[in-house]
């Protein structure tokens, strides 16, 4: 699995999603394993996300409570499985494409194509603009679960199942790797072998400001296949396929061989370039050093899963999309192609 919005795990949706009245929203937070003993505020910040240290203060000091009614301070520190209680004024949010499209789909799941620029889960910049805001409203009748992830940046191939029984199948399928998944990527340069393996652990680590996951000799095991489909005069467009589920774990390994993922803002730009982003939005300076596209350009190509009632395997495919098309059309002239994208 591999934005910026999504090293935080979603809300739970047993404690709710939170809850909207008047012009304030309320969070319930959880407090995952992996966050136990953490400080109140770099846990936010993870979480959160996109907050610079200032703005981490004030929400502590203005927005925070504890289900267990204890003083709340920044050096607080968080217990696993408590509950953090968030109220904060309804964020005005920016525009995000609103809609997906079905690829393929029967009683039991969904494959759908998600649009790159859509969040999947509410955080603190989205609350309706929101993948599962937009399944609950085209499926209201239905309680559908997200079997996996992918960036808010990322286009492509997501599973949604529709039935309890298909989900529970579904994400144990993923956790056991009995799914195989396989990204398209546009990155700097030209990678040497064409083809290869990285194995590299990784860790969600604290830089200066924010939150993000780095190459760790006591992270957790990491392991990308790569191929180079199509090489251009100064980048290749590889196929990725992971065979284990990190969180931004195609970014970071493409980044860690020197090839980072055209447009990542995270894993290709400097923290101050990242932050300036986050903090006062897109600029025609960040454009330039975010190689003028809006988006990461990793793309979700294809899934072959278990089907969770007659356990054939199932393809759904995604080929590369427009935008991404654009952009090489425009910007990378052809030098040799050695594979096949379609």
């Amino acid at each position: 699995m591999s934005d910026i919005d999504s090293l935080a795990p979603p809300l739970d949706p047993a404690s709710g999603d939170g809850d909207q009245g008047g012009d304030i929203i309320s969070l319930r937070i959880c407090v995952p394993p992996m966050c136990n003993g953490w400080r109140l505020d770099h846990f936010l910040k993870w979480r959160i996300g996109r907050l610079s240290r200032t703005r981490i203060q004030a929400v502590v000091a203005e927005q925070i409570t504890f289900a267990d009614g204890r003083r709340v301070r920044s050096a607080s520190r968080v217990r696993v499985g408590e509950i953090v209680h968030l109220d904060r004024p309804a964020p005005v949010e920016p525009d995000v494409p609103r809609y997906f499209s079905v690829i393929a789909e029967d009683e039991h799941y969904l494959a759908i194509e998600k649009p790159a620029g859509l969040p999947m889960h509410a955080t603190a910049k989205f609350w309706k603009n929101t993948l599962t805001a937009v399944l609950r409203e085209r499926y209201p009748d239905e309680r559908m679960q997200i079997c996996h992830r992918l960036d808010r940046e990322t286009s492509g191939v997501l599973l949604v199942a529709r039935t309890a029984q298909a989900a529970s199948f579904l994400m144990k399928a993923f956790e056991n790797r009995k799914v195989q998944k396989s990204y398209l990527a546009l990155v700097h340069g030209h990678l040497d072998p064409a083809h290869g393996t990285v194995d590299a652990p990784m860790k969600l680590v604290e830089s200066r400001t924010h939150m993000m996951m780095g190459i760790m000799p006591d992270g957790m095991h990491a392991r990308t296949r790569y191929t180079t489909l199509e090489q251009y005069p100064a980048h290749a467009l590889i196929l990725a396929e992971p065979e284990t589920g990190r969180q931004h774990q195609i970014r970071l390994h493409c980044a860690h061989l020197g090839h980072p993922i055209v447009g990542d803002k995270m894993y290709k730009a400097s923290e101050a370039d990242f932050m300036a982003y986050c903090d006062g939005g897109m600029t025609p300076e960040l454009q330039a050093k975010f190689d003028h596209l809006p988006r990461h350009a990793l793309h979700a190509h294809k899934l072959v899963f278990p089907h969770p009632i007659t356990r054939e395997m199932t393809t759904i495919q995604s080929p590369l999309p427009a935008d991404l098309g654009a952009y090489i059309d425009s910007t990378c002239a052809p030098l040799r192609a050695t594979g096949d994208c379609s």
